[in-house]
């Protein structure tokens, strides 16, 4: 149901993790469609990489994940936000939180600090509905040989038997095991659905995390 497009563009001047993209489609008889999506990539020059579910329901998402081929031209203006973002200056110790495709701004962030060499302390606490729906799954197990940085995952509806990760949703407990010592001194981002957000924000900031130390980026209705 996810799927990583790479999109080259000369006049791209690179972004900053956290960023995103609006990207409009045109019809034959003019009607437009047009829908925000997260950068995946690290920051780079003339190309960038965007993960799209496929939404059944969708307008854009079906066209990118279904119909899209090599060649084909698309319609992008950004990148835009500049909240929601992290560079190597801003420091740590990252404590990242992720519902579902909300992990794809944290992993332009992970990857970043991949490239760069960078030593801040990572952890990256993931919510997916069963193990199938885990996104760069291999890439955040390699990400994790790395002993500076920590992947944490959490199945919501199933998991197989072998499965020794959470199998719950993110809750206050689960957070405080996670997060450790860094509540005081942390820097939290979390993305995902909107009342995923809401409830970690609220409960990250019980647990002492300075409120303007937590960053938070929502898709979906609101509340």
């Amino acid at each position: 149901r996810v799927i990583t497009l790479r999109l080259s563009s000369p006049d791209w001047p690179g972004h900053t993790p956290g960023q995103h993209v609006d990207v409009r489609l045109t019809a034959e008889d003019g009607y437009q469609a047009q829908r925000s999506y997260s950068i995946a990539s690290a920051p780079a020059a003339g190309w960038l990489e965007l993960t799209v579910e496929d939404i059944t329901e969708g307008e854009v998402s079906p066209y990118l994940a279904e119909f899209l081929q090599p060649g084909d031209m698309l319609e992008l203006r950004g990148p835009i936000g500049g909240y929601f973002t992290w560079t190597p200056d801003d420091g740590g110790p990252l404590l990242l939180i992720a519902g579902g495709s909300g992990v794809v701004p944290l992993m332009s962030m992970l990857r970043l600090r991949r490239e760069i060499g960078s030593t801040v302390p990572a952890t990256l606490l993931m919510s997916s509905r069963d193990a199938s729906d885990i996104i760069y799954h291999a890439e955040l197990e390699a990400l994790a040989a790395d002993p500076t940085v920590r992947v944490v995952h959490t199945l919501t509806r199933a998991h197989p038997p072998e499965w020794t990760g959470y199998t719950r949703r993110i809750d206050t407990s689960m957070l405080a095991e996670v997060a450790g010592s860094s509540a005081t001194s942390g820097l939290a981002y979390v993305c995902g659905p909107t009342g995923l957000v809401e409830n970690v924000a609220r409960d990250l900031v019980t647990l002492g995390f300075p409120p303007d130390r937590v960053l938070t980026e929502r898709f979906g209705p609101t509340s």
